[in-house]
């Protein structure tokens, strides 16, 4: 009987099983990639007849029925073909190339605006003292952004998709609603920037609650590009990106940063004179930086290209060339870090009110009236980055930033929209039409931003960033336990496994992060004084730690039935 080579997502280890082919259908985008449905019978004699493969519900990579109305589709249906070698070097420039994009679509959450925000209250708080703490947190990022990468290049699945056969109905929902939790609040610091950008661009005259709808409008647009190809798509990012730099790169060439202070910043890990202010903005760092939602959207992204997952040599060229595209985006997303730190550590660092005050006093700047003329320590967000710096280097730096943030904002907008679209899909199998799908993820996250934009000024929304990022820190785990747990199960990885380094290594990680976690709570709730907030937090924040165990503890209970994806190596090729 002839044999068929059959990719590993598609199959399930199951033992004493027949298998029979469905219809087979190609792509909605018309790719060469052909998915195939399979049904598995169980011929054992046992009673039950049909035996389920990872889930009961169908999987989200299998196309319905003919009748099922509007074709299934997902954002990355279309696949990028990979060159063949030309010989038998270790490294392809055209390999690389085609496999450029994912990483760079990633690495934007580390360029939006909380970031940003995050970035110029470290350098006007703790001056260049802390960059090594940024340096940290994105070699963290990056690595964690591997793992992530590795699940959906070995698999074939993302890591909602994963969870959604790993984790049972209860913690499964659960995990969900936190991850889009991470989402809404992501996108409210990304939309409220690019409304405070379009607010800054049109000198007040567009309120804050007008430059978030014009955000949504053409976020609706943008993120329909990928109709006319996935490449021109990508190219559009590396564009907002190429604009980010250049604005912010001019920002630096006019601050003119110390060269010294700025590499002293970054290797010396040591923060002389730090309190209080400058440990919480060090926590912060990490907050803003590592991203719980953006390793849902990277294990999703690297889906975009062909790779044939029963061929070892490919997975393994495929890991590496997405890991060498990462730390290349990474490494362009922390010079434009760095630019803003520096800015403003440089500019800005030790000032007060008073000093800003005086100066947009003599200026034409027409927001300078924001600072009040008191002896208390500068405070900055976004909104007021902008005018301290039209203040003291003129109007052209002050539409200049905006211009960096409005990028920011709009192309870290799109990326969270994708990491709803994909959460939502692969916790909750959805399989709706396009539209319907991102109509729902984007109200979901859009409506309470909105909220906030009408009831809030935009000269008061300085302490919502803080509260943001450390929203985002508590939902850290709801990532990282999954992402660590999966790729350290040889059942679903195989030859692909974490070693003992990257399980202690990882386990350390979350531990650290719900100690940091627990600390923000403290310091948060502290400061509010009422004995009934200490109560309720106390509370919260043990169901927190017992839902933090219970998911690391029922990860690696895992379902033989999720075994499937890592043993389609060892057996690259069934009776058909």
């Amino acid at each position: 009987m002839p044999t068929k080579s059959i990719p590993a997502c598609e199959l399930a280890n199951v033992s004493g099983v027949k298998r029979f082919p469905e219809q087979t259908k190609s792509s909605s985008m018309g790719s060469s990639d052909v998915e195939r449905k399979e049904s598995y019978e169980d011929v054992s004699g046992e009673p039950g007849g049909l035996v389920s493969t990872i889930s009961s519900s169908r999987s989200p990579l299998q196309p319905p029925d003919a009748d099922d109305g509007e074709p299934f589709t997902t954002y990355f249906d279309s696949k990028i073909p990979i060159p063949e070698d030309d010989g038998h070097s270790c490294f392809s420039f055209r390999k690389l190339w085609a496999f450029t994009g994912p990483g760079f679509l990633m690495s934007i959450a580390y360029l939006d605006p909380g970031n940003i925000e995050s970035d110029l209250q470290s350098g006007a708080v703790a001056g260049f003292k802390l960059l090594w703490v940024l340096l940290l947190a994105t070699v963290i990022g990056l690595l964690l952004q591997r793992l992530a990468a590795r699940l959906g290049v070995v698999t074939g699945l993302h890591l909602a998709e994963v969870c959604h056969r790993q984790y049972q109905k209860f913690p499964r929902i659960i995990l969900w609603l936190m991850v889009e939790l991470a989402i809404i609040g992501s996108d409210m610091q990304e939309v409220i920037g690019s409304a405070i950008a379009i607010n800054l661009l049109s000198v007040g005259k567009i309120p804050l609650w007008g430059g978030v709808l014009i955000t949504i409008a053409d976020t609706f647009v943008f993120l329909f590009l990928d109709k006319y190809g996935l490449r021109k798509l990508e190219a559009f990012f590396g564009l907002l990106i190429t604009i980010m730099a250049l604005t912010f790169g001019y920002e630096y060439v006019t601050v003119k940063p110390s060269q010294k202070k700025l590499l002293q910043g970054l290797f010396v890990p040591y923060c002389g004179g730090c309190g209080t202010p400058q440990l919480e903005q060090a926590v912060g760092i990490v907050g803003a930086v590592i991203m719980p939602h953006n390793m849902y959207l990277h294990s999703a992204l690297v889906k975009s290209r062909q790779v044939n997952r029963a061929d070892k040599r490919e997975v393994r060229e495929a890991n590496k060339y997405f890991f060498i595209e990462s730390c290349i985006a990474l490494f362009v997303s922390f010079i434009i870090n760095i630019f803003v730190v520096t800015v403003f550590a440089e500019a800005f660092y030790n000032k007060s009110n008073a000093n800003v005050s005086q100066v947009c006093a003599n200026s034409s700047i027409p927001h300078s009236a924001v600072f009040p003329n008191t002896t208390d320590a500068l405070e900055v967000d976004i909104y007021k980055g902008g005018v301290v710096l039209g203040c003291y280097f003129g109007p052209a730096a002050l539409y200049i930033w905006a211009i960096g943030i409005l990028a920011a904002g709009q192309s870290s907008t799109m990326t969270g929209t994708y990491s709803g679209q994909f959460v939502m899909e692969g916790f909750l199998n959805l399989r709706w039409s396009r539209f319907a799908r991102v109509l729902l993820t984007r109200s979901i996250a859009i409506t309470p931003t909105l909220f906030v934009a009408i009831f809030q000024d935009v000269e008061h929304l300085t302490g919502m960033n803080d509260f943001l990022n450390v929203l985002m820190s508590l939902q850290l785990p709801f990532a990282l336990i999954p992402v660590l747990t999966f790729t350290s199960l040889p059942g679903v990885m195989h030859d692909f496994a974490n070693g003992l380094f990257w399980k202690v290594a990882g386990g350390l990680l979350i531990l650290l992060i719900c100690c940091i976690n627990m600390y923000f709570v403290v310091a948060y709730v502290m400061a509010l004084r009422s004995l009934a907030l200490y109560v309720g937090a106390a509370v919260l924040s043990l169901i927190y730690l017992a839902f933090v165990a219970y998911l690391g503890r029922l990860g690696f209970a895992a379902r033989p039935e999720l075994f499937l994806l890592g043993h389609v190596d060892s057996e690259p090729s069934v009776t058909r």
